[in-house]
Order: C-alpha cells, then sequence, then structure tokens
C-alpha cells in the first residue's frame, strides 16, 4: 500500500513540476516559495492586525503569533519522527528552481503554517475567508513546482495547519464565552 502511495506521489510531482512547468511558473513560483519575498507582507499585515485592528485585530496579531510557534514546532517534530527524504535528494529528472536542502520533507511547513493562518483569520474576518485559502494554496503548490515536496507533503501540512488552527480556536472561543472578551 505504502508502494502505491508513494508512486501517485511521484506522479503527481513529475506532473506538476515537469509537465505544467512553463517560464510564468519558473519565474513565479520561485519568488513565491521564498520566505524572504512574502515576509514583509506578513509584517506588516500583522502590526496592522495589532495596532489598527482594534480589539479584535489585537487578540488574532497574538493568538497568530501562538499559533504559527506551535504549528513550525510541531512541523519540525514531525518531520525529524517520520524523516521522509526530500524528492530532489532521491528523485532524477525533477525541474529544479531552487537548491535543495537535506532538511526531511514531510509535512511542508510552508502549507502547514500557511494553511494554519488561513483558517484561523477566517474566523476573524470571514469576508476574506478564500483570498487566505488561496494564498495559502499558492505558497503550498510553489514547493512542488519548485522540486523540493511532494503533493502528498503539502496535503498532510495543509491539513495538519487547519486541524492545529481549529484546536487553538476552540480553545479560544471557549475562553471567548467564559470571559466575553470579544462579541461574536
Amino acid at each position: 500500500m505504502l508502494n502505491f502511495l508513494q508512486q501517485i506521489d511521484e506522479s503527481l510531482l513529475r506532473f506538476i513540476n515537469v509537465t505544467c512547468a512553463n517560464p510564468i511558473t519558473d519565474k513565479a513560483m520561485p519568488l513565491i516559495t521564498k520566505e524572504e519575498s512574502w515576509i514583509i507582507f506578513y509584517v506588516l499585515f500583522w502590526l496592522s492586525l495589532v495596532f489598527t485592528g482594534g480589539k479584535r485585530g489585537a487578540i488574532a496579531g497574538i493568538l497568530l503569533l501562538l499559533l504559527i510557534l506551535i504549528t513550525d514546532q510541531t512541523s519540525n517534530y514531525i518531520k525529524d519522527y517520520f524523516q521522509r527524504i526530500r524528492p530532489c535528494n532521491v528523485m532524477t529528472g525533477l525541474h529544479m528552481l531552487v537548491n535543495c536542502t537535506q532538511s526531511y520533507s514531510m509535512p511542508s511547513s510552508h502549507a502547514l503554517n500557511n494553511f494554519a493562518a488561513a483558517t484561523f483569520l477566517s474566523h476573524f474576518y470571514p469576508k476574506y475567508k478564500y483570498a487566505l485559502f488561496s494564498g495559502a494554496f499558492i505558497v503550498a503548490i510553489s514547493r512542488i513546482f519548485v522540486g523540493v515536496h511532494y503533493p502528498f507533503d503539502m496535503l498532510i501540512g495543509a491539513m495538519m495547519g487547519i486541524i492545529i488552527s481549529m484546536l487553538l480556536l476552540a480553545v479560544w472561543k471557549f475562553i471567548n464565552n467564559k470571559f466575553k472578551i470579544l462579541k461574536s
């Protein structure tokens, strides 16, 4: 069964990374996948939440930091536990757009963190839900386009991010219901 799933994962990776490669994705995906490309946006967004978003924004911003700390640490722990080798270290013929590292690949921290943030922020700002999840998806799929993750790494990362975010939201809702910090 695991061999069958690995074959599906490799086939999907080759389809996205090699077959779907084109001049647009070859330019865009390395920029999208680099944290340096969007960290300024995230910092400015977070500062805007905390300092201009009122009580709701401040609470969302503080809880968002806690969420990313949890998801990042969870991702690192799971990677070390499963020790799945990155596809760029074991597969030939990939369309490599960034350097391949020796770190483990499953789950994708990019997918985990971005889907966790999208889920979490969608609770506080539901009208931005589609934009948030679209952004998370684009960042996640960029990791496949550049050749450093399998599709299942992305899927597992996204699912873990959503679940962890929902757990933190459940804790927040419990606290908020008990202490009436924010009106629903």
